[in-house]
């Protein structure tokens, strides 16, 4: 049996499949989701970028929410996708979501970050082959500011479909103290920026005596903005998915309760 005892706080239903494949593994953890999902209403901008699919030399889709919402869309405007057309998943399960939809999909198989995505040679020849490139990315009201910059460095244009806001839950004050409190939890984990800003803000005064608490993160700028608020022990997953944390959790020792 593990001495790990984890606060998981991604969205709901994911909460519940990490705690699943967790306590297979004979892991302890508590659901305090910190992401709630709200699409977005259609709007003719969005409408106007699915019907221009075709003038985009690869599609980046950033998240689980954005593919299962950008799939809608494509449902709705376009009964045949291009099947040449590269689509590309920040991460596994994205990239699954949308292979299983019958898109020609690509990942990083080493992280689920903007570097190693940008790393693909998949992405680098999309990019380089294209009379006049453009990308389009799916993702929430906000995010992946790097990557898109990364790219207009590249002379590549760069298009936002935005899909969905990302909200905080509510919960009482000091509910997230009182969790770790009571369950006698011994690590924290986030699966992105946002979650860790939502962390911080339902903490609040209590962030000072959680900052010792490790904290995992799924990669390397997640990791700098929790060093940067306080956080003690920050572990880097390089990934946000179940495999990534529990190959964290084994190179890392459970501090004692």
């Amino acid at each position: 049996m593990s001495r790990w005892r984890l606060l998981l706080t991604r969205p709901a239903p994911e909460c519940a499949a990490l705690a699943a494949t967790l306590a297979e593994q004979g892991i302890y953890s508590s659901s305090l989701p910190l992401l709630a999902i709200e699409p977005l209403a259609e709007t003719p901008e969005q409408r106007a970028a699915i019907l221009d699919l075709d003038r985009y030399c690869a599609v980046i889709v950033v998240s689980k929410p954005a593919a299962r919402l950008g799939l809608e869309l494509l449902d709705r405007y376009w009964p045949q996708p291009l099947a040449a057309q590269p689509w590309f998943g920040v991460g596994a399960a994205t990239a699954q979501i949308l292979d299983d939809y019958g898109l020609t999909v690509y990942c990083p198989d080493r992280a689920d970050d903007s570097e190693a995505l940008l790393d693909l040679p998949q992405l680098q020849q999309a990019v380089a082959t294209a009379h006049t490139p453009r990308v389009l990315i799916m993702r929430g009201e906000d995010g992946r500011e790097w990557l898109a910059e990364r790219l207009r460095e590249q002379g590549v244009q760069v298009d936002y479909l935005p899909l969905y806001r990302r909200l905080l839950p509510t919960y009482p004050p000091r509910a997230l103290a009182e969790r770790v409190r009571t369950e006698q939890l011994n690590g924290l984990v986030v699966s992105s920026g946002q979650g860790l800003a939502n962390l911080l803000q339902l903490a609040a005064a209590d962030w000072s005596a959680l900052a010792g608490l490790p904290l995992f993160v799924p990669s390397p700028r997640v990791a700098d903005q929790a060093r940067a608020a306080g956080a003690e022990t920050v572990v880097d997953c390089r990934g946000a998915n179940a495999a990534a944390l529990l190959a964290a959790l084994q190179a890392q020792p459970a501090p004692d309760l």
